[in-house]
């Protein structure tokens, strides 16, 4: 099933002339060698191609040389002399051997020197086609290597067995039942006849009884190809390893089931020495196709492999030690993710995001206590840096609970895991519950730690931050300037929180319109964060996008538009198209070219903003309710007032839901729509 392609392959592999065509087959169990090989000979015995017979050997059973003679003697009617060796009557049977091309079939090949000696003549008649597990037979060899099926050939296995109706009506399921096999050959096989016997049963149920062990990946029927169920077929391959091949097999069923980059796995097993662990890597592990060969230095598990294996994991003494050493390079590689990652940084981080995945769930009982929370943040980094809050605020409240649940509710840890949660609660709007969450991590930083502690001053900046998005700026105030001094005092003049408490205080003062206090703070915190962080920095990026919508706000347009520009294209470099930071930008730009009456190239930037952060956010956030006023604004300018209304209406509710009635967001869209109207009629 779905190999068509690959049994014309086969062929013209085996028609080669100019010498002997040595094919092997290789592939992991269960792939389908036999199947292949056999299928191939039954076609070609029907076409007659090979007008001097097929011999087919099992060469992992009776002795090859003796296979060879009893079949020249009862199949071709050979008599070589029974006082010969072995060896010489072989040779016999060979030169005998009646007139045109002959197909040779060796299945399960382990050791290719027990058959060498006993191979046809390097005549070109003799085809010679072979199955085996491994990887690499020698140089000589024709490989053929077999691949899972796809999910079309392998839903059509399925529907061979249970059929048509049955699968289409549950498709999904039939499709993940696929998927949880691994589109592997025999799984699918087994599990397709176990439903032809379970007429009731299921796809959905099915998948939920399905594990390596269960009865219907364990028992072949007498009409199959196969002899033995999956594991059985594994086990083979795991019993030609020795014991540092099967510990370094065992160790990689510890990673997820995703693509495993080299380097983890050696900084798993730092006392192994680099060329002997890359030996049985690909002598064994990848040479018995137990183990794939991914892009760029990776390397991963089949499931059913990964499954098998990992119950091997469970009956090593070093379990334990294995697993503890896989989270401390988690833990390693978790805290490599800066809070603020770039786009390279989320490039770098990409590969090992599943890892991380796994050593916070799966594994998350041998994260040291000092350590627990450190794959969550690193994930809630990772997600939270490219926008994408959902998959964040999974990691972030994941993070809280094991946190509570491990280290007890009065912990430094769990008021960090409390805060990261409210700041991401913030980002996504969602204010009226981030608030009490930095409240109690504010409370429980200062009973743990004292009123003097840099995290007790992150504590006071982000509630005083939320307090700003509220439009509560009389609250906000004497918290950002409480901050300044406290982070000045712990960490001098020159330090990346205190240019951002700057940055902080003056854009609270740019929204005040205090303009004259927020220009010289927002040039001393972007000139300090050039110093401190260099010019191609998220931050500089944000100190410049805010220092030019000061300009904007002053009418000063022409010192302005550089910057915003500037801003743009830092951003978009450091962060990609998609982020909600270069949304903003594009904004911020947007309101530039309206103030100036540039209409049109502001209405396209208003839209591209807005579609954009609604891609991002969500419809219902206070960033696309101001996009959204941002653009009625615009058409109000023009005199598009049907336009216009709707979009006010729709930012009023949005604003009213998200801030409330009192908020200045929702008290100026307010203004808005009434002038609107006022203009309206007046017209």
């Amino acid at each position: 099933m779905g190999r068509n392609k690959t049994l014309s392959s086969l062929h013209e592999k085996l028609q080669e002339k100019e010498r002997v065509a040595i094919c092997a087959i290789a592939g992991m169990g269960g792939i389908g060698k036999t199947e292949l090989a056999l299928q191939y000979s039954r076609y070609h015995q029907q076409q007659s191609t090979y007008t001097g017979g097929i011999c087919w050997l099992q060469a992992g059973e009776v002795d090859i040389g003796t296979q060879i003679v009893n079949f020249a003697r009862t199949q071709l009617d050979l008599k070589p002399p029974d006082d010969w060796k072995l060896k010489d009557q072989v040779s016999y049977c060979w030169r005998s051997w009646r007139e045109g091309e002959v197909l040779v079939v060796l299945d399960d090949v382990r050791d290719y020197q027990a058959i060498k000696s006993y191979l046809p003549p390097a005549e070109s008649r003799f085809k010679v086609l072979i199955t085996t597990r491994r990887q690499w037979l020698g140089e000589s060899f024709e490989q053929l290597n077999l691949e899972v099926l796809s999910e079309k050939a392998s839903l059509k296995l399925l529907v061979s067995f249970v059929g048509k109706k049955r699968i289409q009506g549950e498709i999904n399921q039939a499709k993940q039942l696929c998927g949880d096999l691994g589109y592997l050959p025999l799984g699918l096989e087994l599990v397709g006849r176990y439903l032809q016997r379970k007429q009731d049963l299921s796809l959905a149920q099915m998948r939920q009884r399905l594990g390596l062990e269960h009865r219907s990946l364990e028992q072949c029927s007498p009409d199959m190809t196969a002899k033995r169920g999956v594991a059985a077929a594994f086990e083979l391959s795991w019993q030609e390893l020795d014991q540092s091949a099967q510990e370094l097999g065992c160790l990689l069923s510890i990673f997820a089931l995703a693509p495993i980059p080299w380097e983890l796995v050696k900084q798993c097993l730092p006392e192994q020495d680099e060329e002997n662990l890359e030996d049985i890597r690909d002598k064994s592990l990848l040479g018995l196709s137990l183990l794939e060969r991914r892009d760029k230095g990776s390397y991963q598990l089949h499931q059913l492999i990964r499954e098998f294996v990992s119950g091997k994991l469970e009956q090593l003494v070093e379990a334990n030690l294995l697993k503890g050493r896989f989270c401390q390079v988690m833990v390693v590689e978790a805290q490599k993710i800066p809070g603020t990652p770039i786009q390279q940084d989320i490039a770098e981080a990409t590969p090992i995001i599943p890892q991380l995945a796994e050593a916070a769930t799966v594994h998350k009982n041998w994260l040291k206590d000092e350590d627990l929370i450190i794959p969550f943040v690193g994930l809630g980094r990772f997600y939270e840096g490219q926008g994408a809050y959902l998959p964040a605020v999974k990691w972030y409240e994941g993070c809280c609970l094991e946190a509570k649940t491990r280290l007890g509710n009065e912990h430094p840890d769990v008021a960090t895991s409390i805060n990261n949660l409210a700041l991401l609660y913030k980002s996504q709007g969602r204010y009226e519950e981030a608030e009490p969450l930095y409240q109690q991590s504010l409370a429980l930083s200062q009973k743990l730690l004292g009123n003097e502690h840099p995290s007790v001053a992150t504590s006071i900046n982000n509630l005083a931050t939320l307090y700003k998005s509220q439009g509560r700026y009389e609250e906000a105030e004497p918290l950002y300037q409480q901050t300044l001094a406290l982070r000045q005092k712990l960490l001098g003049n020159e330090h990346p929180n205190v240019a951002t408490s700057i940055n902080n205080l003056a854009t609270l003062y740019d929204l005040q319109g205090r303009y004259e206090e927020a220009e010289p703070l927002l040039l001393q915190a972007l000139a300090l964060r050039q110093k401190l962080l260099g010019n191609e920095h998220p931050d500089v990026a944000t100190s410049i996008n805010n220092l030019a919508a000061l300009y904007n706000s002053q009418g000063r347009y022409e010192e302005a538009e550089p910057l915003l520009l500037q801003a743009l294209v830092l951003l978009k470099k450091l962060l990609g198209n998609e982020h909600p930071n270069v949304a903003t930008s594009i904004n911020n730009l947007a309101y530039l070219y309206s103030s100036q009456g540039r209409y049109e190239e502001a209405e396209f930037l208003y839209l591209q903003a807005l579609v954009l952060d609604k891609k991002l956010l969500g419809n219902e956030h206070p960033d696309v309710a101001t996009s959204i006023n941002n653009l009625a604004n615009l058409y109000k300018s023009q005199g598009r007032y049907e336009e216009a209304e709707p979009l006010y209406l729709q930012a009023l509710a949005l604003n009213k839901k998200l801030l409330g009635n009192e908020h200045p967001k929702t008290k100026t869209v307010r203004k808005n729509l009434e002038q609107l109207r006022q203009d309206a009629n007046s017209n």
